[in-house]
């Protein structure tokens, strides 16, 4: 994991670009961190790029039935299990293979 600061965007605060985690705080939060983490472990599951197509697929599949940017990000199945644990500190070291799995809807 490589650690990128102030990155440019207005609303994202991080983003995970494997192997990178760029952040816009020059002081990331633990949370946000432990957010990012989330991304790289689910990434490494699948192989980086089949992330990025399931990821994106997700987002186009939620946004063509809410028509909200936000919503249908906040619906990918990866956000859902890394916003719901990303205050769990000890979430990536009992978190079973594909955890993302069980937030699919």
């Amino acid at each position: 994991m490589i650690l990128i600061k102030g990155i440019p965007f207005k609303k994202i605060q991080g983003i995970t670009l494997f192997p990178f985690i760029i952040v816009k705080p020059k002081m990331p939060s633990m949370v946000l961190l432990n957010h990012e983490r989330i991304h790289i472990r689910q990434q490494l599951e699948l192989l980086i790029i089949p992330f990025y197509i399931w990821y994106l697929s997700e987002w186009l599949y939620h946004f063509s039935k809410c028509r909200h940017t936000w919503i249908a990000y906040r619906r990918i199945s990866f956000e859902r299990e890394a916003y719901d644990n990303e205050t769990d500190f000890t979430y990536l070291k009992n978190r079973k293979i594909w955890g993302f799995w069980k937030y699919m809807k």
